[in-house]
């Protein structure tokens, strides 16, 4: 089983704004981001990360580079499909004159549907397809048994997720992710497991691989009633 840790990034000044900032060039944390990015950092260095991934956009960067310290050997490693969704004309522009826009209503309600417009815009499905593809990869190249993170943004981590719940993309609006919260997803031959969604507190040690006794298959069946849940 792999688990991939998805983080959003710390909070911006785009973000207080309600500016839609997509793939804006220098937008970076603010007092308050930067605030964030340090605590998840703790709360997360008891994590055995094999990979620290992130959007190659400076928020996401900032983000996640604070992870790294303490972690010998472990270095930042951008991928594209994990940046935002390219919004196109919308790029820049204030959500609450975008929400005037009839395209406005589409996102909110038919996403699967939504192309944003401009040369440069991209459907939501296609944010969701690279997005996926992009953690079944890092899956794969990592293999069984690693635990890695993720830094990405909003729309592109509820893809992620309205993915591993088995939601149609229509559904995603449905998930919160605020900034810098966590979001954990544990993948295995048979089905994903969502165990954390907008998780902005509280201990992550249930996360820490168990140490292998033999070679001894894991089970990817769920547990019937629920189980007992993480150790007190």
């Amino acid at each position: 089983m792999t688990t991939v840790v998805l983080l959003r990034h710390g909070r911006t000044a785009a973000n207080t704004g309600g500016v839609l900032a997509g793939w804006t060039p220098g937008v970076g944390l603010d007092e308050v981001g930067q605030a964030q990015a340090a605590a998840v950092a703790e709360r997360l260095k008891v994590l055995p990360l094999s990979a620290v991934v992130s959007s190659p956009l400076q928020r996401c960067w900032e983000t996640a580079s604070a992870l790294l310290a303490g972690r010998d050997g472990l270095t930042l490693q951008a991928d594209d499909r994990f940046g935002e969704c390219r919004y196109g004309d919308w790029t820049g522009r204030a959500l609450k004159e975008l929400a005037k826009e009839p395209m406005w209503k589409v996102v909110q309600q038919h996403p699967s549907a939504a192309v944003f417009p401009g040369a440069d815009g991209e459907s939501l499905a296609q944010t969701q397809h690279r997005a996926v593809a992009a953690v079944r990869d890092w899956n794969a190249r990592l293999g069984a048994d690693a635990v890695w993170l993720a830094c990405s943004h909003g729309d592109v981590i509820k893809a992620i997720l309205a993915d591993a719940l088995g939601l149609h993309l229509d559904q995603f609006q449905r998930i919160v992710v605020d900034p810098c919260s966590i979001s954990v997803v544990t993948y295995t031959e048979t089905r994903p497991f969502v165990a954390r969604v907008n998780d902005t507190g509280g201990s992550v040690e249930t996360f820490v691989p168990p140490k292998r006794r033999g070679r001894r298959r894991r089970s990817s069946d769920a547990v019937v009633g629920g189980g007992s849940g993480a150790p007190a």
